[in-house]
């Protein structure tokens, strides 16, 4: 009897899950010399430098610089530019005024035009947005040139959009969908994004009916390092996270594909958010998606991209893209029963199968399901609890997450190389038995309820073959068997690290029960192995050991800054004024004034909107100071067939960032702000009392018209914000220290004036 080379086939393993990361990326190689006509990653790095330097949100000084030096990058190569300004206040509420930035290269045929888009503003008020988007506007401006120094004319024009104010609503993409009138010659939109600072970029489709031509027309084009799978499509598709080209999918009925990385989230929308933290390597794979593709629809047939059908799709390693149509789902699914049917007849002929082995076959399956899955599931609440200031990180991934993701993936494998340990006496096959009727219940889930997910068949059949074999052979290859578990490794491996850091630690559930899983597929090599109980022992070693690590690393430091905020709030009707934070645990800066754990209730449940609903945790008593509160005219007020329609005119008073009226609970009939009728979608789905959000450039006027039933009261609530309170000469806040930056999300560093208007 050949004995299973233990140490080899787990190095193989390992070796396959290094790779199966290893190809999602191209390697950046700083100062290569790339020839004019290709995408340089330097020369991208240059723009990234220079938009950069400073938060550049709607109404910051460094927004017109960040504009004027994108237009200029085009005039640089030969473009004429225009501007494109008006105020928009998109589906979410949040009015401003957007200022795009437009180019276009002449194609020499009359098809649908390909449109290369990002945004240009920054996330207000701190972040300095090298990532989120300024890499996306780099890649624009880098691709650009080395298309055009090619001297090849395209059959199809390509415009080139860089849209402002998408940290707000999508309101530069709302205006050029609304109102340019070069949106009817759109065929096709290629956006780049970010929501971190590193890791692979990730395609995910806009189309308002199937994706199958769509990802045939990809595939074609042939990016070196595609990473895309119907599964993230399907989920992003359930998130309320839209894009820029989400308003052209869903108001211009244009499709088009993202281009987003999501690593390194623990950076996203933060100060940090910096030319020097921009993973190179990542914004090299933003340019291998962009020169093919460019190169390709700039000369494809675009007038006609939609399609009816729908394909599953996935990459692998060697393959790049597999894709198969959506009516392929059920007849794989049950020819992968019905083969697994005729295994198990033939087993039970040879007398390689008993019921009762089988049956105890489930006792590890489900041991470690619910095991892991109690871990994960609590994982992320436990980590709170024992390090209170992980809350005060909202995007809920530390900066030490990698290594809980490491530390839960081998507790993971420590459960189940214990559980297997135990049942060792039991012949193979019979084992396998229990872990394919799961994994066929989570194929039929996915067939019916989530179709993107239906590539998770393909291991599956692997998983038979191998089956097969232990049926059939009393001492199966291992090397075989290694072979055979490849395509688990390939196409789950990287969902491992993907969730949790695309959705946050609490998302650790989906380590440990993906690890799990991965596990199954991979015990027809894994029951022969005779050391699993020191296997066992050595990944709760290394679990102890990743979990140690993370504790030397939760504190907080220059590279890994504590989020801290901190606002002085005048309440001018009660001519009373407060400190408050969103801090869950206060820092030594916060802590010079906020000097007691309470908050004031009413402050907390309404004041002003933030992402992830956060609010005050913290207030304290502030002196007063003399902050000059905004002008509000009421200009009409009259009541004409059972409707009541006021006019009122807010005007600053000082200079601020951020305008936000609440109304207490009436139906809406209409509103206009600016000229601008809120959408009908937005007023019937607004919480939380807001009516508007205006980010305010040069001291502007906020002008709103509502129409309300005439039977019911009305009444309204000011907010007016300003980002200087470390700046403004009435305050003497000291700067933070150098381990702390202002916190994402949330209005921070603020000077917020509340006043309400009653009207009888």
């Amino acid at each position: 009897m050949r004995k299973t080379p233990t140490v080899l086939t787990l190095l193989l393993i390992i070796l396959a899950t290094y790779w199966s990361f290893r190809v999602l990326l191209p390697q950046y190689n700083e100062g290569e010399t790339v020839v004019e006509t290709e995408f340089s990653t330097d020369r991208a790095l240059l723009h990234v430098k220079e938009i950069s330097k400073e938060p550049h949100g709607v109404g910051f000084p460094a927004h017109t610089t960040v504009r004027n030096y994108i237009t200029k990058e085009l005039q640089k190569l030969g473009l004429e530019t225009s501007l494109q300004e008006g105020y928009t206040a998109g589906d979410w509420g949040n009015l401003s005024k957007a200022e795009n930035v437009l180019a276009r290269i002449k194609g020499s045929e009359s098809g649908k035009a390909l449109l290369l888009l990002s945004h240009y503003d920054s996330n207000p008020h701190s972040s300095l947005g090298a990532s989120d988007a300024g890499s996306g506007v780099a890649t624009i401006l880098e691709g650009v040139r080395a298309y055009l120094k090619t001297n090849n004319t395209p059959k199809n024009d390509i415009i080139i959009l860089i849209s402002d104010a998408e940290e707000l609503g999508l309101n530069g993409a709302d205006l050029f969908v609304d109102k340019h009138e070069w949106l009817k010659d759109v065929g096709l939109v290629l956006n780049f994004e970010a929501r971190g600072s590193g890791g692979p970029s990730y395609m995910l489709m806009e189309t308002n009916r199937g994706n199958s031509k769509l990802i045939s027309e990809f595939i074609t084009a042939n990016p070196e390092f595609p990473v895309a799978n119907s599964l993230a499509y399907s989920i992003y598709k359930m998130l309320p996270n839209d894009t820029d080209l989400t308003v052209f999918r869903e108001d211009g009925d244009v499709e088009g594909f993202n281009f987003a990385f999501i690593d390194d989230h623990f950076d996203y929308h933060t100060q940090i958010d910096n030319y020097e933290r921009l993973d190179r390597n990542t914004l090299a794979h933003q340019g291998s998606y962009l020169m093919p593709l460019l190169t390709y629809f700039s000369n494809a047939d675009i007038t006609n991209l939609k399609s009816l059908d729908d394909n599953v799709y996935f990459n692998v390693p060697f393959f790049k893209m597999v894709s198969h149509p959506f009516t392929w789902i059920i007849p794989m699914l049950v020819i992968a029963i019905i083969f697994f049917i005729i295994l198990l007849i033939s087993g039970f002929r040879k007398k390689v199968l008993n019921g009762k082995d089988i049956l105890k076959g489930f006792i590890p399956v489900l041991f470690t399901l619910i095991v892991n899955g109690v871990v994960g599931f609590f994982s992320w609440q436990f980590l709170k609890w024992l390090y209170p200031a992980y809350s005060d990180m909202l995007h809920g991934f530390t900066y030490n997450g990698h290594a809980y993701i490491f530390a839960f993936t081998l507790f993971s494998l420590g459960t189940c190389f214990y559980a297997y340990y135990k049942f060792k006496v039991i012949k193979t096959a019979n084992l396998l038995v229990a872990p394919f009727i799961i994994w066929m219940i989570i194929c039929g889930l996915v067939a019916v309820y989530l179709k993107g997910a239906a590539f998770f068949i393909i291991p599956v059949y692997s998983f038979l073959v191998a089956f097969y074999v232990h049926i059939n052979q009393k001492n199966p290859n291992a090397f075989l068997l290694v072979f055979l578990g490849i395509p688990a490794i390939f196409i789950f491996a990287p969902f491992v690290k993907m969730f949790p850091v695309g959705l946050g630690l609490k998302m650790l559930v989906a380590t440990t029960l993906l690890t799990t899983l991965i596990f199954f597929l991979l015990l027809p090599l894994i029951t022969k192995y005779r050391k699993k109980g020191a296997l066992a022992f050595l990944s709760f070693l290394l679990f102890a050991g990743f979990m140690a690590s993370a504790h030397m690393d939760s504190g907080f430091t220059n590279n890994r800054p504590k989020p801290t905020s901190l606002l002085y709030v005048l309440d001018t009707d009660e001519n009373k004024a407060k400190w408050a934070t969103y801090e869950h645990r206060p820092s030594d800066w916060t802590s010079q004034y906020i000097t007691k754990k309470v908050a004031d209730s009413l402050l907390s449940k309404k004041t002003i909107s933030s992402k992830y609903g956060s609010n005050f945790t913290f207030t304290n008593e502030a002196p007063l100071k003399n902050v000059p509160k905004p002008t509000i005219e009421v200009q009409l007020d009259t009541i004409a067939n059972n409707i009541r329609t006021v006019n009122l005119c807010i005007t600053p008073n000082r200079p601020i960032n951020r305008l936000e009226v609440f109304i207490n609970d009436v139906d809406i009939v209409k509103a206009d702000v600016n000229g601008i009728e809120l959408s009908e979608h937005f007023l019937k789905n607004r919480n939380s009392g807001r009516l508007i959000t205006h980010y305010i450039s040069d001291k502007n006027y906020t002008d709103i018209i509502l129409e309300v039933p005439q039977n019911q009261e009305l009444e309204l609530t000011v907010y007016e914000a300003s980002n200087d309170l470390l700046e403004n000469g009435l305050f003497s806040i000291p700067k933070r220290k150098e381990n702390q930056i202002p916190m994402p999300f949330v209005l921070n560093d603020a000077i917020l004036t509340i006043q309400k208007v009653k009207f009888d």
